[in-house]
């Protein structure tokens, strides 16, 4: 089967499609013929060598969305059941950016029922980040919450959930993103570059900005960064950490539960296929990109 790894760090042009021997499930486990798989972040990252690795064969791609195609002893699962998944770690010779893939059985849910596969493939990463993030920061309904990099796929994501949560939410993104943003349910909107107006209980910071986000925070108040380990250092009683996101079934069912209710908006940039998986790359790296570029094995 074909498969896009790096074996030497670089930009775009290191990505290659290889074959690769077809890989089988053990217990606990089922194999995915994935339909589709986005493109995110951390792959650029560890295509340019962020995790190490070099000279070993490494995987690309955490999103699976296809059909079970294969099953271990006691996974669950069926054969033909479409499924989506969250393929996670770095560092491993094979990735979600692949003709197949194994996962755990329990790091599954059902594919919602209200979008192709194509559009579903954009959720387990970005909504599990969003999702546990909120988790961390343990915000009450009518609290204050600014989310950063509102317009993105894990920033968008959280500005919805936490609307739907009753979060007062203000969303932080570009000038000409404020009427998407507003469309998620944030009833507020900082165009990047402006100072909020005034502090919030917490933030979400999808867009990585770092320590200057602090001053955005409430004495007390919490933070939440999507880059483990990267957290600022606390100051002014605010609680500092970053997400490190987690494969979960069960609450990617439910998040593909609120999808199938228009809770959440899964939004597919453009498509590629597997073969062309450079070509997504350097479209990524240039920026600007609004939902995620999906690769098509």
């Amino acid at each position: 089967m074909r498969a896009a790894v790096v074996t030497v760090f670089g930009g775009p042009e290191a990505v290659e499609i290889v074959d690769i021997e077809r890989p089988e499930p053990a217990a606990g486990q089922i194999r995915v013929k994935v339909a589709a798989t986005a493109l995110n972040p951390v792959d650029a990252a560890v295509r340019a060598g962020a995790f190490g690795g070099e000279g070993r064969r490494l995987g690309l791609g955490w999103d699976v969305a296809g059909t079970v195609d294969a099953v271990g002893d006691g996974s669950g699962w069926q054969v033909g059941d479409q499924v989506i998944a969250l393929h996670h770690g770095v560092g491993g010779p094979l990735g979600a950016h692949a003709e197949h893939v194994v996962v755990a059985a329990s790091a599954a849910a059902a594919a919602p029922t209200t979008l192709d596969l194509t559009h579903a493939a954009t959720l387990p990463l970005n909504t599990l980040t969003a999702a546990q993030a909120l988790d961390l920061l343990d915000l009450k309904p009518g609290q204050s919450l600014l989310v950063t990099g509102a317009a993105g796929a894990v920033g968008g994501y959280a500005v919805q959930l936490a609307a739907h949560q009753g979060i007062d939410v203000t969303g932080y993104a570009g000038e000409g993103d404020e009427e998407l943003v507003r469309s998620f349910g944030a009833p507020h909107f900082v165009p990047r570059g402006t100072t909020p107006p005034a502090p919030v209980d917490a933030v979400l910071d999808a867009a990585v900005i770092g320590a200057d986000a602090l001053a955005w925070v409430r004495d007390g108040g919490r933070y939440v960064g999507v880059i483990p380990g990267a957290a600022p250092a606390p100051e002014r009683g605010v609680r500092t950490e970053a997400v490190e996101v987690a494969a979960d079934g069960t609450r990617l069912a439910e998040l593909a539960r609120l999808t199938d209710k228009g809770t959440l908006t899964a939004r597919v940039a453009h498509t590629y296929p597997l073969a062309e998986a450079a070509q997504a790359h350097a479209r990524l790296a240039e920026g600007g990109v609004r939902g995620r570029l999906v690769l098509i094995p």
